[in-house]
C-alpha cells in the first residue's frame, strides 16, 4: 500500500512538473508576442527647408506606429525629435553621444560620414541577409550612394536628397521682356538676365552664403573645374586653385561689379522667403524648397538646371539615415526596419511630392502617384533629371571644421576681403587640420 501511494505521488509530481513546464512555455510565447512590450525609437530629424515639413514627418511617424512592425516580438514605434538645422543637429548628436545618450537613428547630411563614423554602425550586416534591403540599396540613384559608402562599407541610407537648382519668377521674366520659358544657361547669361531683372525693390538673383552656403559655392566650383574640391578619401581639399578663385570671384562680382545681387551675406532661410515675396527674380537653392515655393508663391514660377561655365554641374546634397552603435542590436535592427519602411518606393514618391526633395528610389518614378504629380507639375522632375550632371558633395575628415573654413572664406570675400588671399589662407588652414589624417 505504501509503495502504491509513493508511486502515485511520483506520478502526480511528474504531471505537475510537466503541466508547470507547459504553462511556462505558453506564458513565454504569449509574453513575447503580445505582452505590450515595444521598442520606442528616438529619431533626430533636422529641419533645413521652409514649409510644413514637420507635419509630414509627424504623419509618417504616426502611420509607422500604427503599422505594427515587430522585432523580436516587440512592436516598433518611432518618435521624431526636431533638432534644428543640419549644423544644429550635428551639435546635438555629438553632445548626446558624449553624454552616453545617443539617439537610435538620425537624419544628417550625407557628408557627415567621416565626422561621425566612429559612432555609427555599418549597415552591411543588415543588408546582406535581407533580400528586401538588397533590392532597396540597388534601387537608389547611384549618385546618392556615393556619399553613403566608403572603405567597402555602406554607412547610411539616402532619404532627403537634393541638388541645387535655379528657381525663377516667370512673371518677372515677362515684365523684363525675357522669354519665361528660357532660362540662363551660362554664367554670362546670368549676368545679362540679372541686369534686366534688377530694379528698385527687386534683385536679379540671390545666392545664400550661410548654413549650406558652402554647397552653393561648390556648385560654382564644379561648373568652373573638371575636378572636385576634395580627394576621394576625404583627406585633402583643393580650395585655392585658379578655378576655385574664379568661382568665388564670380560670386563677388554679381554683387559688386554687376550689381544684380544684394550686398552682404544672404541667409540660407531668407533667400527662399525673398523669392516668394518677390524681392528677387532668381535664386539658387535646394530642390528641397520646391514644395514650399509651390505652396506659397502667388506667381508663376519655373525651375531649371543650373547655368554652367566650363561645364554644367551640381553637387548632390541632403540627408541620409544613420544608426548609432551605442544602442542594442535589437534597437539597431528596429531602426533599420523603420528606414526600410519609410524609404519604400511609394513613400519616397510621396516624400518628394510633399517636400520637393528628389525621390531617392529610381522605381519611385514608375509609381502612379509620382507619374501623375510630375505630369501636373513638371518642375518636380527637373532636379532628378539634373542628376546626370551631379557630382559628389564635399565630404572630408573634420567636415564641420572644413565647412566652417569654406564659409568663413566665402563670407569674408563677400564682405570685401581679397578673394585670392582669402582662399590661400583657407587652403592653409584646411591643410593644417587634415594633416593628422595623412
Amino acid at each position: 500500500m505504501k509503495r502504491k501511494l509513493a508511486l502515485f505521488s511520483v506520478i502526480v509530481l511528474v504531471f505537475g512538473i510537466l503541466a508547470a513546464c507547459n504553462n511556462s512555455s505558453s506564458e513565454g510565447t504569449t509574453n513575447s508576442n503580445s505582452n505590450g512590450e515595444t521598442i520606442d525609437l528616438t529619431w533626430y530629424y533636422p529641419v533645413n527647408v521652409g514649409g510644413a515639413v514637420t507635419e509630414v514627418i509627424d504623419k509618417y511617424a504616426e502611420d509607422f506606429n500604427k503599422e505594427g512592425i515587430e522585432v523580436n516580438g516587440k512592436k516598433v514605434t518611432v518618435t521624431p525629435v526636431y533638432s534644428g538645422n543640419y549644423d544644429e543637429t550635428m551639435t546635438k548628436v555629438q553632445t548626446a553621444i558624449k553624454n552616453g545618450k545617443a539617439p537610435d537613428l538620425s537624419v544628417q547630411l550625407s557628408v557627415d560620414l567621416f565626422q561621425i563614423k566612429n559612432s555609427i554602425v555599418p549597415l552591411d550586416d543588415f543588408i546582406k541577409n535581407d533580400p528586401e534591403a538588397q533590392e532597396m540599396v540597388n534601387d537608389f540613384f547611384p549618385g546618392f550612394m556615393e556619399n553613403a559608402q566608403t572603405e567597402g562599407k555602406t554607412w547610411s541610407i539616402p532619404f532627403q536628397r537634393s541638388t541645387v537648382i535655379l528657381y525663377y519668377n516667370k512673371d518677372m521674366f515677362k515684365e523684363a521682356g525675357l522669354d519665361p520659358e528660357t532660362t540662363p544657361t551660362t554664367w554670362e547669361e546670368v549676368i545679362e538676365y540679372g541686369k534686366k531683372l534688377t530694379k528698385d525693390g527687386q534683385w536679379g538673383i540671390e545666392l545664400p552664403a550661410t548654413v549650406s552656403g558652402y554647397w552653393i559655392y561648390q556648385a560654382l566650383y564644379l561648373q568652373n573645374s573638371e575636378n572636385n574640391m576634395m580627394s576621394e578619401d576625404g583627406k585633402e581639399v583643393y580650395l585655392n586653385t585658379n578655378e576655385a578663385k574664379e568661382a568665388l570671384q564670380y560670386w563677388v562680382d554679381l554683387i559688386n561689379e554687376h550689381k544684380v545681387m544684394p550686398e552682404g551675406v544672404l541667409d540660407w532661410s531668407t533667400v527662399p522667403t525673398d523669392f516668394i515675396e518677390g524681392k528677387t527674380a532668381m535664386m539658387l537653392t535646394t530642390t528641397g524648397n520646391l514644395t514650399n515655393v509651390k505652396n506659397n508663391a502667388n506667381f508663376d514660377f519655373g525651375v531649371a538646371f543650373l547655368p554652367g561655365n566650363k561645364r554644367v554641374a551640381t553637387p548632390t546634397g541632403g540627408g541620409n539615415f544613420y544608426i548609432f552603435k551605442d544602442t542594442s542590436e535589437e534597437r539597431q535592427q528596429a531602426s533599420f526596419e523603420f528606414i526600410k519602411w519609410i524609404t519604400d518606393p511609394t513613400r519616397a514618391a510621396e516624400w518628394s511630392i510633399n517636400t520637393g526633395y528628389i525621390a531617392t528610389r529610381q522605381s519611385s518614378y514608375e509609381t502612379e502617384v509620382l507619374q501623375e504629380y510630375v505630369q501636373s507639375f513638371p518642375q518636380a522632375k527637373v532636379a532628378m533629371e539634373q542628376l546626370e550632371y551631379a557630382n559628389k558633395e564635399i565630404s572630408v575628415y573634420e567636415q564641420g571644421k572644413i565647412q566652417k573654413i569654406i564659409h568663413d572664406a566665402l563670407q569674408a570675400a563677400i564682405n570685401g576681403a581679397d578673394v585670392s588671399e582669402t582662399l590661400d589662407k583657407a587652403q592653409a588652414d584646411a591643410e593644417a587640420i587634415l594633416k593628422a589624417y595623412q
